[in-house]
C-alpha cells in the first residue's frame, strides 16, 4: 500500500511538473495571434508561433476543456475564428469561422460551453451564437439591441443570468438565460444604473459568486456590487478609484482581473499606463488600495495565469507585453520581463495544459 501511495504521489508531482502554460496575445493591427510558452520556474516567455488570422483580431476566450481558442475579428466581414489548441506545443490551427452580428468588443462562453456571447460597442447590441460538438462556433442564435456601446457580457456560474455593460448608456443590463435554447430574456429589474458619464466597461464575479467588480472606462472608478444570485440583481457596496495620486489627465481605464485565490484584484488605466492593485477583504469583498505599478504604454488588456503567480500586460502603443511575478504575501508586482509581439496587442489568454 505504501508503494502504491508513493507511486500516486510521484505521478501527481510529475504531472504538475510536465504541465505546460501557453499564452495567447491578439495583435489587432498586424492581424495575428502570438503564441508564447510561459516558464513559471524561470519567469520567462518564449515565442512559439505567430498565426495570421486575416482580420483585426481583438477579444478572445478559451473553451472550458482548453481545446479551442475563439477570437473575434473586428474588421469586415465581422466573424469569430475557432482554433484548436495543440496540447503538446500550444500551437493553434484554424477549425473555421462563423459570422458575428457586428464588431464585437467582448466575447465569452456560457457555463455549458455550448453558447458564445458577444457584445458590440459600435452597434449597441449583444448576441448569442451556437457552438457545435466539434467546438467550432456556428450560426447566430439571437441578436438583442441594448443601450449604446455595449462592452462586456458574461454569465454567472449557475448559468441562470447574464450581465452586459452599456458604456454609453451608463448601465448594466441583467438577463435571464435559457441554456437549453440559448436565449436571453430581460430580468426584472432589467437595469442597474451607474453614475452619469462613468462608462461602465469590464466586470468580473468573485469565485464565491457573492460580489461583482465593475470598472468604469471614463472616470476610472472601480465598484464593488453585492450579487443576489437568486434574483440576478446588483447592489452597490463600495466605490474607489484606479487613478494614481495627482492624476490630472483624461481617465481611460480598460481591464480588471482577480487572482485565482480571490485575494487580489488588478485594474489597468491607459492614460497613466499603470496597473492598480487592491487587496480583497475575504469577508466583505471590499477593496483596499495597494497603489500603482507603471506598465506598457496603453495597457488595454492583461491576464493572470491560472496559478496566480504571474500577471502579463499588453501595451497597445508599445507593441510589447510585460511579465510580472506577483508577490503572494503583498500582491506587489515584480520587475517586468518585456517582450515585443505584434502591432497593437490588446487581449491575452493564458492556458495550463497537461
Amino acid at each position: 500500500m505504501k508503494k502504491t501511495i508513493a507511486s500516486l504521489l510521484w505521478l501527481a508531482v510529475a504531472g504538475q511538473a510536465s504541465a505546460a502554460t501557453w499564452v495567447y496575445v491578439s495583435n489587432a493591427d498586424s492581424q495575428e495571434i502570438s503564441v508564447l510558452a510561459l516558464d513559471r520556474d524561470k519567469g520567462t516567455l518564449t515565442p512559439v508561433q505567430t498565426l495570421a488570422v486575416g482580420g483585426t483580431v481583438m477579444p478572445m476566450v478559451v473553451s472550458h476543456d482548453k481545446r479551442v481558442l475563439y477570437a473575434a475579428l473586428r474588421s469586415q466581414p465581422f466573424r469569430v475564428a475557432s482554433m484548436s489548441i495543440d496540447a503538446a506545443t500550444g500551437k493553434l490551427q484554424k477549425l473555421g469561422e462563423a459570422p458575428l452580428a457586428d464588431s464585437m468588443a467582448n466575447i465569452d462562453l456560457d457555463a455549458s460551453g455550448k453558447w458564445l456571447f458577444a457584445a458590440s460597442y459600435q452597434g449597441g447590441k449583444i448576441s448569442v451564437n451556437a457552438i457545435g460538438k466539434d467546438g467550432a462556433v456556428g450560426a447566430i442564435q439571437q441578436l438583442v439591441q441594448t443601450g449604446p456601446n455595449a462592452h462586456a457580457i458574461h454569465a454567472d456560474a449557475a448559468n441562470r443570468y447574464v450581465l452586459a455593460t452599456s458604456l454609453g448608456g451608463d448601465n448594466i443590463s441583467s438577463w435571464r438565460f435559457d441554456a437549453e435554447k440559448g436565449l436571453l430574456s430581460p430580468n426584472d429589474p432589467a437595469l442597474t444604473t451607474t453614475a452619469a458619464k462613468a462608462g461602465p466597461r469590464h466586470f468580473v464575479w468573485d469565485k464565491a459568486q457573492r460580489h461583482v467588480y465593475l470598472l468604469d472606462e471614463l472616470d476610472a472608478a472601480l465598484h464593488v456590487f453585492a450579487w443576489d444570485a437568486a434574483r440576478g440583481t446588483l447592489k452597490l457596496a463600495q466605490s474607489t478609484t484606479t487613478l494614481p495620486a495627482g492624476f490630472s489627465g483624461k481617465p481611460w481605464a480598460a481591464d480588471l482581473h482577480l487572482t485565482p485565490d480571490g485575494r487580489y484584484l488588478y485594474a489597468s488605466e491607459r492614460t497613466s499606463s499603470t496597473l492598480s492593485a487592491f487587496k480583497v477583504d475575504a469577508a466583505t469583498g471590499q477593496l483596499q488600495p495597494l497603489g500603482q505599478t507603471p506598465t506598457e504604454k496603453g495597457p488595454r488588456g492583461f491576464a493572470i495565469d491560472p496559478s496566480g503567480r504571474y500577471l502579463i500586460a499588453a501595451g497597445q502603443e508599445s507593441h510589447s507585453i510585460s511579465l510580472y511575478a506577483i508577490d503572494a504575501a503583498t500582491g506587489a508586482l515584480g520587475k517586468p520581463e518585456r517582450l515585443a509581439v505584434g502591432k497593437n496587442p490588446n487581449w491575452i489568454e493564458i492556458v495550463d495544459l497537461p
